[in-house]
């Protein structure tokens, strides 16, 4: 029987993933970093789940939204990507971040995260770019639509380099000032504020 959804405390926390516990049975479920990051233990949770089936393993992916679970569940159905590769693909990138990248074919972007090659990001564009709705923010500004994406590449590229989502995403949050700056200047921003006291 699948599992659907998840409502219950959070017990315990970890960069990408959550035990909840639902009448007394703590129940662990992966999700993207960006949703454990704003999970706070002992605080309720509500998740839309996925329950990921294999001969030797049973696991739970969780999502803050039906939109992030269902753009999920189409990744998965990709042929080369897996769960863990979904995932990282929305850590690295919100759902709107994303579904504009893949439905406005721009494969360049998904090359950035983690895990995700150039053949990859191009099976991804080419099976999902009909079926992806990117969110429609008519009062969302151009320039605040390229400061997403600056702040996404930002994230991958520190991801890439062994930085968790947290610090990645406060790096990109204290440097979004420069957002203008090309992506190797906010890199060696990022890491100069990594490297001080």
């Amino acid at each position: 029987m699948p599992i659907a959804r998840l409502r219950g405390v959070v017990d315990e926390k970890g960069e990408d993933w959550l035990i909840v516990t639902v009448g007394g049975i703590g129940m662990m479920a992966l999700v993207p970093g960006t949703t454990a990051d704003a999970a706070t233990e002992g605080a309720h949770v509500a998740l839309f789940t996925h329950l990921h089936v294999r001969e030797d393993a049973l696991t739970l992916y969780g999502f803050s939204s039906r939109e992030d679970l269902r753009l999920f569940e189409q990744l998965i159905g990709v042929s080369g990507v897996g769960p863990k590769a979904a995932l990282g693909l929305l850590s690295a990138l919100d759902y709107g971040q994303l579904a504009t990248a893949i439905a406005s074919a721009q494969p360049e972007l998904l090359r950035k995260v983690p895990g995700i090659g150039q053949k990859t990001a191009e099976r991804i564009v080419l099976d999902l770019r009909d079926k992806v709705t990117p969110p429609l923010d008519g009062d969302a500004a151009a320039p605040r639509g390229t400061q997403k994406t600056a702040d996404a590449e930002l994230i991958a590229a520190l991801m890439g380099l062994g930085y968790t989502q947290a610090e990645a995403s406060d790096a990109a949050d204290r440097l979004r000032s420069d957002g203008d700056a090309p992506i190797e200047e906010r890199v060696r921003l990022a890491l100069g504020l990594f490297a001080a006291p």
